[in-house]
């Protein structure tokens, strides 16, 4: 009974079948929920605010169970406020009129994804405000955090396919803008520095959304996701692609900087990453919301929602790619100075290392600098040995010249 109050505090209005899901999704069906929602009728704490065209009852707080559902929630949550009953001139119970198909939607949402393990109902919030310094205020129909699902963070917008496909992309913009602002006291100097440095999430050290919204490993802006539902399927399929086409300056990405050709990875540092779905979609699934039944903008197709929000080929394919570049120019760079190195005039073998540093270390042109070390060896060996015949011959010659002349002696010894 405390998880149906605490969720009917969070979103002020649901019905059975929402709770089903979003509480008890292994049920078959939402007759424990109803159950519930009917035990706490008698208590007072629940009450049906009107009967919806689907034929679903809809279930509000009264204000004894809303002081309740304050007291179980959270101090962090904020609790909807409360639907008070109306009465006509004679006192008669007046059906609600504050609930719409959009607001049932949105709590549908919230629903099927909790089933699917995307958090606990405490885990949303509905109407935060995202304040832009241009005077607009744009509000979120759901924030999620799911941290155990893999998304530390989400942003939702729940469209019936009525507003004109230029005010989603003006959702989009706004939504930039507002990660764009910097944190207060940061340096907008050092800000700008790291970003055209290309220091990737270093820039998200100077905004303002680090601050409200816990990050996650994958590159970008707090994931925004479109969920559609209403009129036809071929309908919303033309919605998203419409959507795709006019607001990919705000999901792209940019290509990495510098490096030449052979990078194709996209930094989606400063970028929105942007999903969409369909209830309908969702309802059908098997798997439901943890299915394949998201879209990332820019993509063809059909994923999980880990999938979707993933950057294959961000991050983790730039390293990838870069450390290829790397080996490719080193490979390059060898082959060109191997076409270099020197080869000997005298047995044709290449130089070693060694010996071509040792030729090229001064740049007077040695005796012998076009032989390889072993011929230079050989041809140094050939000339000492050369020069110390020479030195001997030298040598005897001067000797010879410089001793006195001995006359031959007579027949008694004597010297004639």
């Amino acid at each position: 009974m405390q998880e149906v109050l605490k969720a009917l505090g969070i979103f002020q209005r649901a019905t059975a079948e929402h709770m089903w899901r979003m509480l008890r999704p292994g049920d078959a069906h939402d007759r424990c929920t109803r159950d519930t929602l009917n035990a706490l009728k008698e208590d007072g704490k629940v009450r049906v605010e009107t009967r919806l065209k689907s034929g679903h009852q809809l279930w509000v707080l009264t204000e004894t169970g809303r002081k309740e559902a304050k007291q179980l929630l959270p101090r962090n949550v904020r609790v909807s406020a409360l639907c008070k009953p109306e009465y006509d001139a004679k006192g008669r119970p007046v059906p609600g009129k504050g609930y719409d198909e959009h607001a049932a939607a949105v709590t549908l949402t919230a629903a099927v994804l909790t089933g699917a393990g995307y958090g606990t109902p405490l885990s949303w919030q509905t109407e935060i405000a995202h304040k832009l310094p241009y005077g607009y205020t744009q509000y979120a129909d759901l924030t999620m955090r799911a941290p155990d699902a893999g998304v530390p963070a989400m942003l939702l917008e729940v469209d019936r396919v009525h507003e004109p496909v230029d005010d989603l992309v003006d959702k989009l913009r706004r939504y930039t803008d507002w990660f764009e602002l910097l944190a207060p006291r940061a340096d907008p100097n050092k800000e700008k520095a790291v970003r055209h440095a290309h220091l990737g999430a270093k820039v998200h050290d100077f905004r303002l959304w680090p601050r409200l919204y816990p990050t996650s490993s994958r590159e970008g802006y707090v994931p925004v996701a479109f969920v559609f539902t209403g009129k036809t399927a071929a309908q919303r399929e033309s919605r998203m692609r419409r959507l795709e086409h006019a607001g990919r300056r705000y999901f792209a990405g940019e290509p990495y900087p510098g490096w030449g050709a052979g990078i194709t990875a996209v930094d989606y540092h400063q970028a929105v990453p942007v999903v969409v779905t369909e209830l309908e979609r969702i309802t059908v699934d098997p798997a439901g919301a943890a299915g394949k039944v998201w879209r990332r903008l820019g993509r063809d197709e059909w994923q999980t929602l880990g999938e979707a929000l993933d950057n294959p080929d961000g991050d983790r394919l730039y390293l990838a790619q870069r450390q290829d570049a790397k080996r490719r120019r080193a490979e390059r760079e060898a082959a060109e100075r191997e076409a270099q190195r020197p080869v000997c005039t005298q047995c044709g073998n290449k130089f070693t290392d060694d010996r071509w540093q040792e030729t090229t270390r001064s740049s007077w042109p040695g005796q012998w600098d076009r032989l390889c070390g072993p011929c230079a060896k050989e041809a140094a060996d050939r000339a000492e040995a050369e020069r110390v015949a020479r030195r001997r011959a030298e040598e005897a010659e001067r000797v010879a010249a410089e001793a006195p002349a001995v006359k031959p002696r007579g027949l008694f010894g004597r010297r004639r």
